[in-house]
Parts: structure tokens; C-alpha cells; sequence
């Protein structure tokens, strides 16, 4: 490990124990829910036993501080993703709400039949769906960028199929299968060149490198909470101000109205409007933690990390036989997320047995249906690096899928 993360693993409770049968636990399931530090761990237990109540609504102490820690969060949030105001950060229950929120709000007051909307076929289905729905509903368009041979996306072909009809890009900034990370300034400049905006699926990328949604010109952008290393239950939606003022909500009740009649009401301003009913409030504090504490780390020191464990994971995969990576093969052009098969091994028979040496995988299709019969396979096993990884765990991962192959008989 690089020199300030030596002592990092300590900071996450859960890594250091064994596992009911014995085994060390070897967690390579980050992309499907990162683990958390004992900080954010500290806080939501802070919340709880000093000064949980409810936010926005009463003048008492605890109802001042709870409410004060849930906006030092969401100004915590804005500065980590480089937004223009605290506003522009809407609390979610996670990307998937937050896709839809959008889908709903922007998609039933601009889309009309005929506009396009442009995917591409390793969207994770909470990116993917929704855009279908309204499409549909609207009488949109749907336009598919083209996958290169080694899983990235065809830029050429994004290029033609921009047209004064697109009215929307919607994008991962990292594939949550190829471990493929996108070129998404480029991508808005090119959206923004043609008169579309441009939604960005930052629940893979956001934990992994830093984002600039003002310079690499985002229009909107979602992410989960539970994969940046913070609690479950809570993601944000950062929209531009001018794009989120000029949408009806979504969710009506509660919090995001400013006058209610017998015969109308008048909606409240940003951020409120977006965010119906009582939100997830310690979870929410607590993603201001854990934003923090990526913050006092660094990308710098974090990539350093994931760099190291990438090429070497890349190396030692490449050693096991029968074995096939999907995605991009240079690590310049993917994240740590990878993304396999073993000739003869159904993927569900190699995770059971991965587990058995606890070593936590993912196995299935991964939410992302059309790319996997794009690359003509069922399923495929994940393993997904966070730079609390180390390189023994990666040799615990091999020595295991040699155990694998040689229960299987494929050996």
C-alpha cells in the first residue's frame, strides 16, 4: 500500500474479522456495496444518541442541530463534486431515485414524440430502464452508442448519432461490469455542441475519481451513498440550478411546498422541492461524513492505490487458465472492476466456491442485461477493488479460483 494508506484497513471494522467457517474474510464486492469507516460508522451513532429530531420543522435545540449537520452535509457534497451552490444538491434515496426523478420530472415536462434520447448498452439497468419508460410514454426515441471490441464506447458513432433532435445523453462514468470509464467531459461538450444535456450515473465513478461537474460540464449527475463508502438508504442528485428551476417535483407532500390551498399550491425553492417527506436524515449526515473522510485521503493517494491493485490483479487474472476479463484490457482505460468467466465454471458454482475461501464476489448478470447478451454470455463474476485492498488479497482471490477449478475438474 501506498504510505498514508498503510494503517487504512484498521479504519474499517468489518475487514479485520474471520468469517463463520473460519476464513479471513477477502471482500472484492466494493462495486456492489463499499464497506464504511469507523467514522461515518461513529456518526450515525452520534446522530442517535445526541440530537436526532426532525429537520426543517422546529425551533427546539435538537431540531436546530440535526438540521444545521444535514446542511454542513449537503455543503460538504457541493464542494467534493465541485458544484456552483448547495442548492444544486438534492438528498435521494439513491442513484436509482435519483435517475428517476429526472426521468420523471425533466422527461414528462420537455420530452416530446420524436426527440431522442442517447444510451449505450453497459448502462446498469437503474440508468437504462427509466429512460425507457418515459420514452415510451413521450413518444421518444431511443438511439444506442456503439461498443468498441474491448468495451468502450464508440466516440465516432456518438458523434453521428448527435443530432438537433437529442435532447438527452444519459451515461455511466464507469461501467459497473467493464470496469470502462467513460470520457464524459468530452461526451457533454459534444451533447451540449448539438442542444442536449447530458445525466451522468456516477454511482461507480464518483468513489473512484474526482469530479468536477462545472469543468467537465455535467448536467446532472447521481450517486449512491452505500457505494462511497457512506450508509445505505441516501444518494444525491446534483442538478444545475438554472435546468432544477425550471422543473415540477416529483414527490409531493411534506417539506416542498411553500403555500398549500384548497384549490393549488406553489412549490418550494431548491433544494426542498426535490426532497418530499422526511428524508433520511443520519444517513444522510453520515455521507457528509464519508465524503469527508475520502476528502482527508485524496484521490491523489486513493488512485495511487487502485492503480497498484489493478495492474496486479490484471496480471495475476491473466495467469489463470480458461479465464476471460471483459472489458477494457489497459488499465488507463478502466477502473478496478473486473468482470469474468472460467471456461466450464457456471459463474454461481465459482462464486460458492470463492466464498467458501471467503472471498466475497458477485456473480450474475450485475443489473446489466442488454450487455451481457451484447457479449453472448448469461452471467459473468465480479470482482470489485476499493483501495482498502490489498495485493495478498488478490493472490487469496487466485489461490482460490485455483481451489475452483480443481472442485470443478477443470484442471
Amino acid at each position: 500500500m501506498v504510505a498514508n494508506l498503510t494503517s487504512i484497513r484498521d479504519d474499517f471494522p468489518i475487514l479485520n474479522q474471520k468469517l463463520p467457517n473460519g476464513q479471513p474474510l477477502v471482500y472484492l464486492d466494493s462495486g456492489a456495496s463499499a464497506q464504511r469507516p469507523r467514522s461515518v460508522i461513529n456518526k450515525i451513532t452520534e446522530v442517535y444518541e445526541q440530537y436526532y429530531s426532525n429537520v426543517h420543522r422546529g425551533v427546539h435545540q435538537l431540531g436546530d442541530r440535526v438540521t444545521t449537520e444535514m446542511e454542513a452535509a449537503r455543503t460538504r457534497i457541493q464542494s467534493f463534486i465541485g458544484a456552483a451552490a448547495p442548492e444544486e444538491i438534492i438528498f435521494t434515496s439513491g442513484t436509482t431515485m435519483s435517475v428517476n426523478l429526472i426521468a420523471q420530472a425533466w422527461g414528462r415536462h420537455f420530452l416530446k414524440g420524436g426527440d431522442e434520447i442517447i444510451l449505450n448498452e453497459m448502462e446498469h439497468h437503474a440508468n437504462f430502464v427509466p429512460w425507457q419508460a418515459i420514452a415510451r410514454e413521450r413518444g421518444a426515441v431511443l438511439k444506442f452508442i456503439q461498443l468498441t471490441p474491448d468495451g468502450r464506447l464508440d466516440l465516432d458513432h456518438y458523434q453521428c448519432l448527435l443530432s438537433p433532435k437529442t435532447k438527452l445523453v444519459a451515461v455511466t462514468g464507469m461501467s459497473n461490469v467493464l470496469g470502462t470509464i467513460n470520457p464524459i467531459a468530452e461526451m457533454a461538450h459534444k451533447a451540449h455542441e448539438a442542444g442536449a444535456l447530458i445525466f451522468v450515473d456516477g454511482a461507480q465513478s464518483v468513489p473512484h475519481q474526482p469530479v468536477d461537474v462545472v469543468s467537465s460540464e455535467i448536467d446532472f449527475l447521481a450517486f449512491s451513498g452505500h457505494k462511497l463508502f457512506g450508509p445505505s438508504g441516501v444518494g444525491i442528485l446534483y442538478g444545475r440550478k438554472s435546468l432544477l428551476e425550471n422543473l415540477p417535483p416529483f414527490l409531493y407532500g411534506g417539506n416542498m411546498i411553500s403555500e398549500v390551498h384548497l384549490e393549488e399550491s406553489h412549490w418550494a425553492s431548491l433544494p426542498a422541492r426535490f426532497e418530499a417527506g422526511t428524508p433520511a436524515i443520519t444517513d444522510a449526515i453520515a455521507l457528509g461524513t464519508a465524503v469527508e473522510y475520502i476528502t482527508e485521503l485524496g484521490f491523489d493517494a486513493i488512485q495511487e492505490q487502485e492503480h497498484i491493485l489493478g495492474e496486479y490483479a490484471l496480471q495475476q487474472l491473466r495467469e489463470v487458465p480458461g479465464l476471460q476479463i471483459y472489458g477494457p484490457q489497459e488499465l488507463i482505460q478502466r477502473g478496478t472492476i473486473f468482470s469474468f468467466n472460467v471456461a466450464g465454471a457456471h459463474p454461481e458454482d465459482l462464486a460458492t466456491l470463492l466464498d467458501r475461501k471467503g472471498i466475497a464476489v458477485r456473480h450474475g448478470h450485475h443489473c446489466t442485461m442488454p450487455l451481457h447478451q451484447h457479449l453472448e454470455i448469461a452471467a459473468s463474476v465480479r470482482a470489485s477493488l476499493a483501495f482498502y485492498n490489498t495485493t495478498d488479497e488478490i493472490d487469496a482471490l487466485i489461490d482460490a479460483l485455483d481451489f475452483a477449478r480443481k472442485r470443478l475438474r477443470l484442471t
